[in-house]
């Protein structure tokens, strides 16, 4: 079974899908694989925070029912100080945002796979491996 790191460009597609955004049917496969046991997930502490500050912006009126929903999920934290170690030093390796590193340092650490819809993150972080676009699933 594969494991994946899934960031908050994929995440938000599975609380918002009625906006049909690009490739929200590729992360709503992958919310299904999930809920029956077909990949494992792991993520970052801030996760849930990162995708509850998107949906405050653009989808308050149900932003309750949504986060209820998502945690409703449990899917497994991973922290440590090592993985925060890492993201730091991607931060500034890549100079980009540390939320977006931490998704990343955690498919390095683990030896899974990070899947992403941020292509700006991507292409910075392709060398690194451990990465994928959700358009390339």
């Amino acid at each position: 079974m594969s494991d994946y790191v899934l960031d908050a460009s994929v995440l938000v597609k599975w609380a918002m899908p009625e906006n049909s955004e690009e490739d929200t049917d590729k992360a709503l496969e992958l919310l299904a694989a999930f809920k029956y046991g077909n990949i494992n997930l792991l993520q970052p502490v801030h996760w849930l925070y990162e995708v509850g500050a998107v949906l405050c912006r653009i989808s308050a009126p149900t932003l309750n029912r949504k986060i209820r929903l998502l945690r409703a999920l449990e899917i497994p934290i991973i922290e440590n100080p090592s993985i925060f170690q890492t993201a730091c030093e991607l931060a500034v390796k890549l100079d980009h945002h540390l939320f977006d590193t931490l998704y990343h340092a955690i498919a390095l650490e683990a030896g899974s796979t990070l899947i992403t819809a941020d292509v700006r993150y991507y292409r910075k972080a392709i060398q690194l491996g451990h990465i994928k676009l959700l358009s390339d699933i």
